[in-house]
């Protein structure tokens, strides 16, 4: 397994947050990326065309903050607890597979593991417990 990360999620100031994380860890945003520059980006109402679809801060050895803006307009209603995932990046298709299979195993499925137009073969699940997954092998 190569990284576990912290996923969290917010409602609409992702960026505001970011950058504070940025001024108090240093370093350079590993990516940022908008609603609008996504191949859905027709189905986004106007006015979140500029929220956060990603964005990545690597923090220390290996570690990365991500976080993205959930919008009511996709169906994404955070409360607190739920506003956060597990990420964990593999070093394989069979390994991100395995995880996917059996972590999502009598939890439910939010998206089914699969190519994705960031590059990466990606899931993402509820666990039988509650606990949110993202799940990735990067192919690049």
């Amino acid at each position: 397994m190569a990284t576990i990360n912290p996923y969290v999620n917010f409602n609409g100031n992702t960026e505001e947050a970011f950058n504070f994380y940025k001024s108090v860890f240093g370093g350079e945003f590993a990516m940022i990326q908008h609603f609008k520059d996504t191949p859905e980006s027709d189905r986004i109402p106007e006015a979140e065309k500029d929220k956060i679809m990603h964005i990545a801060l690597p923090i220390g050895k290996g570690n990365v903050l991500m976080r993205t803006d959930a919008l009511e307009s996709m169906g994404q209603h955070l409360k607190m607890g739920n506003n956060f995932s597990i990420s964990v990046n593999t070093e394989s298709k069979e390994e991100v597979d395995k995880l996917f299979n059996e972590l999502s195993d009598g939890g439910k499925v939010e998206m089914l593991i699969g190519d994705t137009f960031w590059d990466s073969y990606f899931g993402m699940f509820t666990d039988k417990f509650g606990l949110k997954w993202m799940v990735s092998f990067d192919k690049v």
